[in-house]
């Protein structure tokens, strides 16, 4: 087929470079024929979509069956917060009181956000910055994103590494953590070395502090140099990562059946376990104690939004990317439901088990079960590696603390991967003719080399900063744009008939409801208290240097002045003639949004006349007014 400028859609295709200089593309179909327009008739199988846009060649993939994306958004959404951060939020915010604004939060942010993405992704067939062509002026959103992503993705792998580095030592004959070391600095251990006579802390929390990860409590003089060990800890778990998108949806979708399901068949036997132990009720009883006083407290709603967010994932792209390789029919509505139980579902399994553990450990050590409650990494790797160790039976301990680590390694897997993916796939669709593997290679070379900054002496201190400054206001910052973008410029009535014309079902009110009021008024309402009362950042109680604080700001700006900076380029580059036709140009949908499938395409320009964007701002400007004045 010779090149031009027109576009053609082939589907379940194999591909073969251009050769020379004749800007074609040599396609061969697997018996499903090509109409006259161009368009292969879909058959069962694997479903891949090569795109021929002026010359240019791009090859969109899709995932082999509808179970693989099912599971690989649960590898997503289901991660290492489920285990250790929903379980310590959840007590530290009230209880069970936290679980009715966590209920709530899910129901009118999180569900409605997360159907949001996965339609916009499944309806365009774009990346996380290219979906944005909705309403170019907005593409510093998908740009604001990936630097988030790319925040957290840096300092979520130096996590796995710590769980590399247990998931080895529990091959110990005796657990490391359950021994004294005489060699730990100004530490007596007894005659046997089960116990610390001159500490207050536990085996574990002196393990973890003088062996697996020394810590500074100061970084007034610099971060120190990184661990050697944690070191290779960290570039495996990268090199695991590599592995699983080294084909992209095709390796990535396989090894989510492994991710999204090895997690749930260790957490139902460390529950049944947990449940036989004395004293597990205790610990169970005080995840769900209730003061109704937190419900009063802004700071639990905050907290309840940013688990919503870190949890399901929304707001930092991975989402759009993975539907942007669904099939457009697909049945999305269903998943987006089912994700959205699975994950609630498996934050209150992780809750029960690790409660019911943290009880018996208690009831074992005499103390409080208050006092044995950890927050954050602490809750994995001091409190459970304790009660792991106090278990009696010979092989068990190590048993135990090899399925425990290897499922919170397999948990921050399956959603690093996709937030990878994310980035990946954004760099890719800017530079198309770069082959994949190679920007594959790169992201996670350069990530490795990232995350080196967090397995330093001082590395909790620049987690603290970085998640801080680089993710946790970033986000809610993306996701308010994104749904003023999409419900207040590109119009909720384009939308929902975007929605309803893919999945031939009607947009509720509901849904309506949310993305246009919900979420952009009740962020920000959250995120300007937050501002109002924000207190000096601490990282254990110690304070940052002023070097550090300013770094802080110097990446929220940065992250935050993409927004401005797209938007300044997105007006200049169009090709209207005056500064009002460009701004035109720049607010409305370009011209090649939409379904990529060009029979569908048609069909989709044939229905309802869409509503201006000028048109939508002038009346959702109208309605404001309207409302101030009341």
């Amino acid at each position: 087929m010779p090149g031009n400028s027109n576009t053609f859609h082939l589907h379940n295709t194999s591909f073969k470079e251009p050769v020379g200089e004749t800007n074609a593309a040599y396609l061969e179909t697997e018996s499903n024929g090509i109409d006259q327009k161009g368009h292969a008739r879909l058959s069962k199988g694997h479903l891949t979509a090569i795109v021929v846009e002026g010359g240019g060649v791009q090859k969109v993939e899709q995932w082999k069956n509808p179970i693989e994306f099912l599971l690989s958004c649960i590898a997503m959404s289901v991660g290492l917060g489920n285990v250790w951060r929903f379980p310590f939020t959840a007590y530290e915010n009230g209880g069970g009181t936290f679980l009715l604004p966590y209920l709530v939060v899910l129901f009118f942010i999180g569900k409605p956000l997360y159907y949001l993405e996965m339609s916009l992704g499944q309806f365009s067939s774009y990346g996380q910055v290219k979906v944005w062509k909705l309403a170019p002026i907005f593409k510093g959103i998908g740009y604001g994103a990936m630097v988030g992503t790319w925040c957290v993705l840096s300092y979520y792998c130096s996590l796995m590494a710590l769980t590399v580095y247990y998931f080895l030592a529990s091959f110990s004959s005796t657990l490391p953590w359950a021994v004294c070391d005489p060699n730990w600095p100004n530490i007596i251990c007894n005659e046997n070395k089960t116990q610390a006579i001159n500490a207050t802390k536990t085996l574990p929390e002196l393990y973890f502090e003088n062996t697996v990860f020394p810590q500074y409590s100061s970084i007034d003089e610099g971060i120190g140099d990184p661990d050697l060990r944690l070191t290779a800890c960290l570039f495996v778990s990268w090199f695991l990562i590599f592995l699983s998108l080294i084909k992209g949806v095709k390796s990535s979708g396989k090894v989510a059946y492994f991710t999204a399901l090895f997690p749930y068949v260790v957490l139902f036997i460390l529950l049944v376990r947990g449940l036989t132990l004395e004293g597990a009720k205790d610990g169970i009883a005080l995840l769900f104690t209730f003061d109704v006083k937190k419900l009063c407290e802004p700071k639990v709603w905050f907290a309840a939004v940013a688990q919503c967010f870190f949890s399901l994932s929304t707001g930092f792209g991975p989402i759009i990317m993975f539907s942007s390789y669904n099939p457009f029919r697909h049945n999305l509505y269903r998943d987006a439901f089912i994700i959205s139980i699975m994950d609630t579902l498996t934050s209150l399994l992780a809750s029960f088990t690790i409660f019911a553990i943290l009880g018996s450990l208690a009831h074992e050590s005499g103390m409080n079960v208050k006092d044995v409650v950890k927050s954050g990494p602490g809750l994995a790797f001091i409190s459970y590696p304790d009660a792991i160790a106090k278990f009696d039976q010979p092989v068990v301990p190590q048993l135990f603390s090899v399925l425990f680590f290897l499922m919170l390694f397999t948990l921050g897997m399956g959603s690093a991967s996709a937030l990878t993916s994310g980035i990946i796939r954004i760099i890719h669709d800017q530079f198309p003719s770069i082959k994949k593997l190679y920007v594959t290679a790169v992201i996670c070379f350069v990530g490795f080399l990232s995350g080196l900054i967090y397995v330093t002496p001082g590395g909790q201190f620049m987690l603290t900063l970085v998640d801080y400054f680089g993710a946790a206001f970033v986000i809610y910052i993306m996701v308010i744009l994104e749904t003023v973008a999409v419900a207040w410029v590109y119009g909720l009535s384009n939308i929902s008939r975007d929605i309803e014309f893919m999945l031939n079902r009607p947009v509720s009110l509901y849904w309506k409801f949310c993305w246009g009021i919900v979420i952009p008024l009740g962020l920000s309402a959250l995120l300007i208290n937050t501002f109002v009362d924000l207190e000096p950042l601490k990282h254990n109680g110690a304070d940052f240097p002023d070097i550090a604080i300013i770094a802080g700001w110097i990446l929220f700006g940065g992250m935050v002045s993409l927004i401005p900076i797209a938007a300044i380029h997105t007006i200049v580059t169009r090709k209207a003639n005056t500064f009002y036709g460009k701004l035109h140009e720049s607010l409305g949908p370009a011209h090649d949004w939409g379904p990529k499938d060009g029979e569908i395409r048609e069909e989709w320009r044939t229905i309802a006349p869409k509503e201006k964007t000028v048109e939508i701002l002038k009346r959702n400007i109208k309605r404001v007014k309207d409302f101030s004045r009341k």
